[in-house]
């Protein structure tokens, strides 16, 4: 009798996973970054998926499949709705439906897309008086200042066992590609080094990922973690090669402080001052790492410090996300903190660019790598379009812990979009760069035979952006 309820049971639970509402979603596999692709994404091409706002396009769902391929003996309707905004400059209204006869093995549609939106398409056929539905798809519409950006992940806090990691800084760059990264860095702590070792071991090949300098900082005596990021010279060498120099800078900063705060140390504040300094003077972009890390049975760094850090606006970024794990999290939610802080900043009317990272010491046994994360909107990965993005309010951290819900915090207007693009786009582009990052890894351990092999894979995330954006043919 038990058997046959548990048979019943798994039958149940096997037609309700399966259902058209939910289209098989549940049961198709996470990325390395938690991300999945939607079945709809997988089966056909919609081309393109993200439009100009407030402009006529059209927009073609191509099958890619002869299981979801158009029939003659059916009848297609689309119904569409608009997410934010009802038109009101022509374009059809929330609820409309529109029978479609496919042509050429598509279905084309050509609306006017008005303002900044997502747009929501379902496809039903109807055969022998049954409705089903054969498809749901998703576009974006973008004003102009966005439309001719592209989404970036980066990870640029992460350490290799050049500093207390464990893989080599090769091995770290292959692992970041392979779990989707357009860009990276590794930030040793005071050593500038490994970034620039991975950096060199793939300078040449065919690869797509793009390796920038980076380190962790903290000067001696200061509590406060500052990271640099793409700066032409490390904090680290200017300390090795005269601290003495150093300190007197430091020392004329601290000396030159009018109205700190009663409580604020001093030194900490001007050792800060000098680390954000530097690294401008570099060409680099600093970020203020994990304020509200724990160490030392308490928070990192004290809070008189860290207001005033905040009301000066030192930093160039904020890690509104940092990489703890699972364990870390449900003992204190660093990034819940985290977030308040930034929301509450926000509030006060300071703005301030917002980054998330992954902070790995252990790139193969993390449960957080790959799914904490910077996502940045930048003309190019050219690492001065990123920081522009960055610094410009173009960016959100992502985080996906346990790899199961992504959320992007940031600008209002940016997690919007960004939450599309992590549903729509990002998961298809996570599938490109694994293979990519797996032979990366595989030409670090000296098999050689991989770079042809790359060079066959270079430019196809391009490629794909190229039809997500490009007009429909």
């Amino acid at each position: 009798m038990f058997m046959k309820k548990r048979i019943v049971l798994m039958l149940v639970l096997s037609l309700f996973f399966t259902g058209a509402g939910f289209a098989g979603f549940l049961e198709t596999p996470h990325l390395a970054s938690g991300l999945q692709i939607r079945p709809d994404n997988r089966y056909f091409d919609v081309l393109p998926r993200i439009v100009p706002a407030d402009q006529e396009s059209t927009v073609s769902f191509v099958p890619l499949f002869d299981h979801v391929k158009f029939t003659d003996n059916a009848i297609y309707e689309l119904t569409y709705t608009p997410m934010e905004f009802e038109p009101v400059k022509g374009g059809p209204v929330g609820g409309t439906k529109t029978v479609i006869i496919p042509e050429n093995g598509r279905i084309s549609i050509t609306m006017l897309f008005e303002e900044e939106q997502e747009h929501d398409f379902i496809l039903n056929k109807t055969v022998d008086g049954k409705t089903t539905q054969a498809g749901r798809f998703r576009i974006y519409s973008l004003k102009p200042d966005l439309y001719g950006m592209r989404p970036y992940k980066g990870d640029f806090h992460q350490h290799s066992h050049r500093s207390d990691g464990v893989e080599s800084p090769p091995y770290v760059a292959g692992i970041c590609r392979r779990a989707g990264l357009d860009f990276t860095a590794l930030s040793d702590h005071h050593f500038r080094g490994g970034s620039i070792e991975a950096r060199d071991f793939y300078n040449g090949l065919p690869i797509d990922l793009r390796l920038y300098p980076g380190e962790e900082c903290h000067f001696p005596g200061n509590p406060v973690h500052i990271l640099s990021f793409g700066a032409e010279q490390g904090l680290t060498e200017l300390w090795k090669n005269d601290q003495a120099a150093c300190d007197r800078e430091i020392a004329e900063i601290q000396a030159a402080l009018t109205d700190l705060p009663a409580g604020v140390n001093p030194f900490h504040y001007a050792a800060c001052v000098w680390e954000t300094r530097k690294i401008a003077e570099f060409n680099g972009m600093s970020m203020f790492c994990h304020p509200y890390w724990v160490t030392g049975n308490r928070y990192n760094v004290d809070e008189r410090l860290m207001d005033h850090i905040f009301s000066t606006g030192i930093f160039d970024a904020y890690e509104v996300i940092s990489g703890f794990d699972w364990n870390s999290l449900n003992s204190l939610d660093v990034n819940g903190i985290q977030v308040a802080r930034y929301v509450e900043e926000c509030a006060k009317g300071r703005r301030m660019p917002v980054c998330g990272i992954g902070d790995t010491h252990g790139h193969e046994r993390s449960d957080q790598f790959g799914r904490y994360y910077t996502l940045v909107l930048a003309p190019s990965s050219d690492l001065q379009d990123l920081i522009a993005g960055i610094k410009g309010f173009r960016s959100v951290a992502v985080e996906t812990p346990k790899g199961e819900l992504a959320r992007a915090y940031g600008p209002f207007r940016i997690v919007k979009y960004a939450t599309y693009l992590l549903r729509e786009v990002l998961p298809q582009h996570d599938e490109l760069c694994f293979e990519e990052g797996r032979l990366m890894i595989q030409y670090a351990s000296g098999d050689t035979s991989a770079v042809d092999r790359l060079a066959l894979l270079q430019g196809q995330v391009a490629r794909f952006y190229d039809k997500v954006y490009s007009p429909a043919k």
